[in-house]
């Protein structure tokens, strides 16, 4: 039961990951990949919450191991990170890395400290 829930929260994240990532960088039209940079903050912010919450083994393997581990990507942000470097855009690449890894540290950070927020839902 366990790997059948987070392969549907995997499913269902990396649906979601690929819808936002496509419609923000579409609509920027910049070589800057802002689709993956959002999800990957956003990502770590609801980690944060979802982590200082009580929740049920089935729910927290749904969400956070499945829809969470799913809807942010390290490969990606790799990926376009190294592709940046060989575009030769270095400056966007360094703000791209950096900027994701101390806004990732902020967002999990933010999401722990507001979870209590989100304690009405369980």
């Amino acid at each position: 039961m366990n790997f059948i829930l987070v392969g549907i929260g995997g499913a269902l994240g990396s649906i979601i990951r690929f819808a936002i990532g496509k419609l923000i960088s579409e609509r920027s039209k910049s070589t800057f990949p802002l689709g993956t940079f959002f999800v990957n903050f956003t990502g770590s912010y609801l980690l944060g919450v979802i982590s200082n919450l009580s929740l049920a083994e089935n729910i927290s393997l749904l969400i956070a191991y499945g829809f969470l581990g799913a809807y942010t990507t390290f490969s990606t942000f790799m990926y376009e990170g190294f592709k940046l470097f060989q575009e030769n855009e270095k400056l966007n690449a360094l703000i791209y890395i950096s900027g994701s890894i101390i806004l990732g540290i902020i967002s999990f950070s933010l999401g722990i400290k507001t979870s209590g927020l989100f304690k009405f839902i369980y």
